[in-house]
């Protein structure tokens, strides 16, 4: 799961790591879950240890399944954030950037999370 955080227009985006499974590919922070945990509180532990914050996690934004050769099929879940505090801090990523929707396409993302680029631009 995943969420979408905005302030003033832009979205939070984020850049894997240099090492580990796609490196350097950008996403939306979130995560997976843990062993019989509800979706919202598992979206509210990861923005908690990537980011320091405390997400008040509201709506599903988008639910989309994709098929990676590395792991296979993927369900994932992407939740509108409608409050955080305090700002969030770059605890895991290579680097954080509060983007526009309209500028999004011009990074790589993950193939899973590139469906949500389109939904934000017209949303």
């Amino acid at each position: 799961m995943a969420g979408i955080l905005r302030r003033a227009g832009t979205v939070l985006i984020c850049q894997r790591a240099g090492s580990g499974a796609q490196p350097l590919r950008w996403e939306f922070p979130g995560g997976k879950l843990e062993a019989g945990e509800e979706e919202r509180l598992g979206l509210e532990r990861e923005l908690r240890e990537e980011l320091g914050i405390e997400a008040r996690v509201g709506r599903v934004f988008a639910r989309i399944r994709h098929t990676y050769a590395e792991t296979g099929e993927l369900d994932l879940v992407f939740f509108e954030v409608t409050g955080f505090e305090p700002e969030p801090v770059n605890r895991v990523f290579e680097a954080m950037v509060w983007e526009q929707p309209a500028r999004l396409g011009s990074y790589d993302f993950l193939e899973a999370d590139r469906p949500v680029l389109e939904l934000l631009l017209n949303s």
